[in-house]
């Protein structure tokens, strides 16, 4: 097939490579303006049969609505649009086409087991649940203006992923956070540090902690404490934490995103490429992107916030 990439920044040239080598793809479209790519010939990616969405977020509605205006299968990285109102012009717009969106972590073998553990009945009843994600230093100061924000930018992977693993939705959000960095955070209405308490819709609880700059390296984890079982994702040879007691991962420590969910990224793209339906669809981004709005709300208001206040 012909499929088409718009955006060749780091994810986009990733996604250029993974698309080259992929053997159903016999020809890949690749547009940016700044950049090129060894991977694929320059054209207009919207002659294409498949369309991958690797633009700056404030690009993606537009592009999506277009892809769906020509009836094309669509692959985009999140978010779908920077604001709630955007996001569900977009789904709207998207009604009758193929539209997937890229939360990477549905495709990580640790979370698939987890979720299948847990459904399994093998942790017994879920009482408690932990996030961790921690990049080891922080995305330039321009980027933070435009981003939305850590709990929009960042942890609505762990808004989603929470979501797919439990099969449950949040029900309530109360989330602080702290400015220890650099000052473009603070400048940018932004914290470089996050926290926040969660509880589902059935009760169980949910605790939270993000960092923009955790030196250690890229740490990103999950546990699911049930009264069985207790499962942790993203405890591996490269997990970037040394105990006290003297135990220490041998590997070298994740350096970053791509690094830790490179077969993810691969997993989602060959998804896309090899079915007829979405395994994340604007339906779930939008989920997501509600909890990360109660979750900014919360902050900045300093109370609990019930999903329902943004979603209704």
């Amino acid at each position: 097939m012909r499929v088409g990439l718009l955006g060749l920044g780091r994810i986009g040239a990733f996604h250029a490579e993974t698309l080259a080598a992929h053997p159903l793809v016999d020809d890949l479209i690749v547009w940016d303006p700044v950049r090129s790519s060894p991977h694929g010939r320059q054209g207009d990616p919207f002659e294409a049969d498949a369309l991958v969405i690797a633009t700056p977020t404030s690009t993606h509605a537009d592009l999506l609505m277009k892809a769906c205006r020509l009836g094309i299968p669509v692959f985009c990285e999140k978010p779908v649009a920077p604001t709630v109102e955007e996001t569900i012009k977009v789904l709207k717009a998207s009604e009758g086409n193929r539209v997937q969106i890229g939360f990477q972590r549905r495709f990580d073998p640790g979370y698939g087991a987890a979720a299948k553990a847990l459904r399994a009945g093998e942790l017994g009843e879920l009482h408690r649940v932990h996030l961790l994600s921690a990049d080891p230093a922080p995305p330039p100061a321009g980027y933070i203006p435009l981003s939305g924000g850590i709990y929009r930018d960042c942890h609505i992977h762990d808004f989603d992923i929470l979501r797919w693993v439990t099969g449950r939705e949040v029900a309530t959000v109360y989330a602080t956070g702290a400015n220890r960095g650099a000052d473009f955070f603070r400048e940018a209405g932004d914290v470089d540090t996050s926290a926040a308490l969660l509880t589902l819709d059935d009760g169980t609880l949910v605790t939270l902690q993000g960092s923009r700059y955790n030196g250690a390296g890229y740490d990103v984890r999950m546990e699911l404490a049930g009264t069985l079982r207790t499962q942790v994702v993203g405890l591996d040879p490269r997990t970037p934490v040394t105990s006290t007691e003297g135990l220490q991962p041998p590997g070298e420590p994740w350096p970053d995103f791509v690094a830790r969910f490179r077969a993810a990224y691969v997993a989602e793209i060959d998804g896309f490429l090899r079915s007829d339906t979405s395994p994340c669809t604007i339906e779930d981004a939008l989920a997501a992107l509600y909890v990360a709005e109660a979750a900014e709300r919360s902050r900045r208001e300093g109370r609990p916030v019930a999903v329902e206040e943004v979603s209704r």
